[in-house]
Formats: C-alpha cells, sequence, structure tokens
C-alpha cells in the first residue's frame, strides 16, 4: 500500500508546482503567458471576435503548455536547483512563429512557439509512420505532397543561455536592439546576444572582494525601451542606479542614481527591509521610472534624481504590523508594479487577494480583490476598503482578518488595452473595461 505520508507530500508538492510566478502579455497583447513553480509555461491566446458575440473578444483560451525547465543538481556546490519560472520575457513578433525567454534560478531558455497545420505524406525513403524502407522495395518515385491536418501548436528550445550565474536570476530584460537581452543576480547583470550561447558579457558586478563587506543586493533590472544603450538596476538598499553602455564596458560607475533620503521619524528595526526595491519598470514612453518597495510604489523623473515625482502608499495599515510580518517573512516577499499601456494608470498587488490602482491624472486609487467569489464572468469589481480601527462599515474588511497567505505578487496590463492579468497563487484572473 501507498504510503501516506509519502502521498501527502506529493500533493502538496503538486499545489506547490501550480503556483504562478510569473505574468507576461506579448507585445501585441494577443497572447499572455504565465510561468509556475513546477517549471511550466502556460499560453494563452485571446479570442477572435465574431459578429455573433462580440463580448467574447477579450477572452484568452489556452494556447499551448509546456515544460520550460526540469529541476537540477548542482555537484560542485552539492544544491538543487528549482524549475520554478522566475521571469518571462516576449521577443516581437517577426514572424508566424512566436519567441519568447524564460528563465530559472540558473537558466535562461529561448522558446520557439509554432503552429502545423499541414503534414507532407508521400515519402520516398520511408513509410508513413516513419520507418525506413528497404531501398530495394523502392520500385517508382513519389512526389511529397503537403495535407491538411488538425492544427497543432508546438514549443521548441532554440537556445540555451546558462553557466554564467553564480547566484540567483531575479530578472531578465530584452534590447530595444532585439539582439541582446540581459540577466541580472544578486551582484551581477550579464549581456547576451540572442544568437550566442557559449558566453556573455559581465556589464555590473558589484560583489565586494570580502564578501563580509557585502552591504547590498541587486534585486530587479530593466533595458530602457528605445534607448539600446541605458539600462537601470534596483538594489535592497532602495537605490536605483542609472546606467549608460557607452560609457565603459564595466558599468560599475552609474551615470545617474536615484534614492529618497528617509525620514528620521519613521526609522525603525524594520527600516531597511521595507525600502528595499522588488521591482522596477520603466515607462512606456521612457520618461519616468516606478519602484516597488514594501510599503510603497514611487514614480521617478529621469531628469530628477533628488526625490520620487509620485509617491503612492500601497498598503500604509500594515505600518502596524510590521513585527508580525517580520515573524510569518511576509515582510521578504517581492510585489511587481506594471504601467498601463498610456502609462497614466499603475497597478501593484497586496495582501488577502487586493490589487491596488492608482490613476497618475486624477490622483484617484482604488483597492479591487481577485477572488472566486467575487469574479463571476461578466460581473462587476466591487472596491474594497480596509478598516484600520473605531467601527467597520458592512463593505469594509478589519487589517486584522486580512489573509496574508493570499497575496498577488504577479500582475499584467495589456500594452494598449484595459484588460489584466492577475495572478492569485495558483489561480489567475483575467479583468476588462466593462463592455456593453
Amino acid at each position: 500500500e501507498r504510503d501516506p505520508l509519502v502521498y501527502i507530500k506529493a500533493l502538496l508538492c503538486s499545489v506547490a508546482a501550480d503556483i504562478i510566478s510569473t505574468v507576461e502579455f506579448n507585445s501585441t497583447g494577443e497572447l499572455l503567458a504565465t510561468g509556475d513553480k513546477g517549471g511550466r509555461v502556460v499560453v494563452f491566446q485571446r479570442e477572435q471576435e465574431s459578429k455573433n458575440q462580440p463580448h467574447r473578444r477579450g477572452e484568452y483560451n489556452v494556447y499551448s503548455t509546456f515544460q520550460s525547465h526540469e529541476p537540477e543538481f548542482d555537484y560542485l556546490k552539492s544544491l538543487e536547483i528549482e524549475e520554478k519560472i522566475n521571469k518571462i520575457r516576449w521577443l516581437p513578433q517577426q514572424n508566424a512563429a512566436y519567441f519568447l525567454l524564460s528563465t530559472n534560478d540558473k537558466t535562461v531558455k529561448l522558446w520557439k512557439i509554432s503552429e502545423r497545420d499541414k503534414r507532407p505524406e508521400g515519402y520516398n525513403l520511408k513509410d508513413e509512420d516513419g520507418r525506413i524502407r528497404d531501398p530495394t522495395t523502392i520500385t517508382a518515385l513519389r512526389v511529397p505532397v503537403l495535407r491538411p491536418m488538425d492544427l497543432m501548436v508546438e514549443a521548441t528550445p532554440r537556445r540555451v543561455f546558462c553557466n554564467a550565474h553564480t547566484y540567483h536570476i531575479n530578472s531578465i530584460s530584452v534590447n530595444s536592439d532585439y539582439e541582446t537581452f540581459m540577466s541580472t543576480d544578486d551582484l551581477r547583470i550579464n549581456l547576451w546576444n540572442l544568437e550566442i550561447t557559449n558566453r556573455s558579457f559581465n556589464i555590473v558586478d558589484i560583489k565586494p572582494v570580502n564578501m563580509e563587506e557585502l552591504t547590498e543586493v541587486i534585486t530587479a533590472a530593466e533595458f530602457h525601451p528605445h534607448q539600446c544603450n541605458t539600462f537601470v538596476y534596483s538594489s535592497s538598499k532602495g537605490s536605483i542606479r542609472l546606467c549608460d553602455m557607452r560609457a565603459s564596458a564595466l558599468c560599475d560607475n552609474h551615470s545617474k542614481f536615484f534614492e529618497e533620503p528617509e525620514d528620521p521619524s519613521n526609522r525603525s528595526f524594520f527600516s531597511e527591509i521595507i525600502s528595499s526595491i522588488s521591482d522596477v519598470k520603466f515607462s512606456h514612453s521612457g520618461r519616468y521610472l516606478m519602484t516597488r518597495d514594501y510599503l510603497t510604489v514611487k514614480v521617478w523623473d529621469l531628469n530628477m534624481e533628488s526625490k520620487p515625482l509620485e509617491t503612492y502608499q500601497v498598503h500604509d495599515y500594515l505600518r502596524s504590523k510590521l513585527c508580525s510580518l517580520y515573524e510569518n517573512d511576509c515582510i521578504f516577499d517581492k510585489f511587481e508594479c506594471v504601467w498601463n499601456g498610456s502609462d497614466s494608470v499603475i497597478m501593484t498587488g497586496s495582501y488577502n487577494n487586493f490589487f491596488r490602482m492608482f490613476d497618475r491624472n486624477t490622483k484617484r486609487d482604488v483597492t479591487l480583490e481577485a477572488s472566486r467569489e467575487n469574479s463571476k464572468p461578466r460581473a462587476i469589481l466591487k472596491p474594497r476598503k480596509v478598516c484600520v480601527g473605531g467601527k467597520r462599515r458592512k463593505d469594509e474588511i478589519s487589517v486584522d482578518s486580512l489573509d496574508f497567505s493570499k497575496k498577488i505578487l504577479h500582475t499584467a496590463w495589456h500594452p494598449s488595452e484595459n484588460i489584466i492579468a492577475v495572478a492569485a497563487t495558483n489561480n489567475l484572473y483575467i479583468f476588462q473595461d466593462k463592455v456593453n
């Protein structure tokens, strides 16, 4: 009989494997990819609009599912390498096929996703089932023909970029020249050519000679959307460095440095932890930077290094809960943030399956919830409010009732329309503007 403990462990592993670890729209918004802790990539394709059902245009259905990474073991360091997908980045579409980069802690892979709806028949040297024929039995030449078949979507690995990172890869970013990309770990950033897998160039190295002198690590990095020589990286100390690859081969000296001085009155034991930047994103225009730390989202103007242009409080009501959040390790959660297509609204996640949106023009913000109970098809999301103290209204939720195991770390926004994808643990929610 099966050992019940082994069965329960296997069950827990399969549940953990389904947890979504990254979400990304492609450049047109027609495809949406998710990666999970089990190393799988699921690609959704948007429904084509029909005259009979115009409202179905926003629906995304599974297009392709494939295993991108497998668990590995580093024998030199006696370390297990998880299969979990840390990031997915799409390449702009050049032909009928789609290409995406996916990475776990150590290895980046370039995948090609293509369609096949015809198959060749009438081979001379092999049978229809693929077996090689005896040349002596071939008495006539045939011209192979292409026959229609059911549509098949194939995912094939085209390149594997590995053996370049000692530490865990936390982000990848495709350059605007579409020839290069960078992969970033805790202490180094490497630049790769998409055609060359056996070597990369180290462009940032913050590793000190003596590791005991280490004071900060790199948390995220991204290329400028239009200038192929410019990139930015953030650190666990709450600083952002803008680098120019034209200045020198090794960009250890930044060209711009963005950091907000800490208010001494807010200084606490947790100050350093909550100031660590978990995500950094250029606006589509390339003029602004958005950073996410534990409690806030900040928008920076590239022409002003002294302080952020805008600061939005994501969940300020958690300031009094930092001690318990430290004890349950939630204070180390890495929330991501995204821009809408016109850079006018920003979105980021919170706890209790809440996610926040901030309108930069009207300065209005809203808290919405992604849950199965509230997310029936075509239902309208109602704004949620968190009550800090005193009397609680009917539609409010107390800060003490928040579920910290339900967290929205990964979100994505369609590049041109108001369609968002929100990953809540092992569920993916897709919301869109109300359609009549």
